[in-house]
């Protein structure tokens, strides 16, 4: 099972997240790529750091909001969002590049990676972008999701992503983050739910029911209050079920 986290998401004098120490327990980064958040000096020293302890590097490309986070929703012209893709996927690989390795996975970042989960018009830029980059990279997205059929159907990788501390609905889709049982706060709680998604590819959603959540890659969100202890207790959750923490994109991409 990989561990992926969002990191590189400062901007200038703003630091989000304790990128040094996740960096010591992923095996993958999800790095900003200056759209929604993530300077180029971070985004270089983010992806020096993941060199240097064999983490796999993915672009999280977002929307072009950094005042919103990019967390907010933008409706896109389908050549307009894939071309802003494409961007910050050959921006980061530049850095990459300095830095001895490459990108090896793509992955939305917030309103885009929920509205590319249901949306035709957005997934479909996603997948043009990644297609006209480099068609040997994986897209790491919700199993299931329209992002994840449109990927598939073009021939792409799909990398199932699941998510401890977050909440789902009975159809698979995550709970919004304005409602109610958006987010798993305790620990043993989130431990508990990882192993089970890595082991079983099931989840438990907000109403009770069983949803199917076949996943390769678990998202530890690095923004949250006591992440680092988090990430740390989810990999031993991992090893004490006998199951083995690697990147999955190593030899991905070109």
């Amino acid at each position: 099972m990989d561990l992926n986290a969002d990191l590189g998401e400062g901007f200038g004098a703003w630091r989000l997240g304790d990128d040094d120490a996740l960096l010591d327990v992923v095996t993958s980064a999800n790095v900003a790529c200056g759209f929604h958040a993530g300077d180029p000096s971070t985004m270089y020293r983010v992806c020096r750091l993941a060199a240097e302890r064999g983490v796999a590097v993915g672009a999280q490309v977002g929307y072009r909001d950094l005042a919103g986070f990019g967390r907010r929703r933008i409706d896109y012209d389908h050549d307009e969002l894939r071309d802003d893709i494409l961007y910050q996927i050959g921006a980061l690989e530049a850095f990459c590049r300095t830095a001895g390795d490459r990108v090896r996975y793509v992955k939305p970042h917030g309103a885009l990676y929920n509205t590319a989960a249901v949306d035709v018009v957005q997934s479909s830029a996603v997948v043009d972008a990644v297609l006209a980059y480099d068609p040997a990279l994986p897209v790491l997205c919700q199993p299931g999701s329209v992002l994840a059929q449109r990927a598939v159907a073009a021939g792409l990788t799909v990398i199932g992503e699941g998510f401890g501390d977050r909440g789902y609905l009975p159809d698979g889709r995550l709970v919004p983050r304005s409602a109610a049982g958006a987010l798993v706060h305790e620990p043993r709680q989130v431990v508990e739910r990882v192993v089970r998604m890595a082991a079983d590819g099931s989840v438990t959603a907000v109403d009770g029911s069983e949803v199917a959540c076949p996943v390769r890659s678990i998202c530890l969100h690095g923004d949250t209050p006591g992440a680092v202890e988090l990430a740390r207790s989810v990999r031993d959750g991992l090893h004490a079920a006998g199951l083995e923490v690697r990147p999955f994109a190593v030899g991905q991409g070109r």
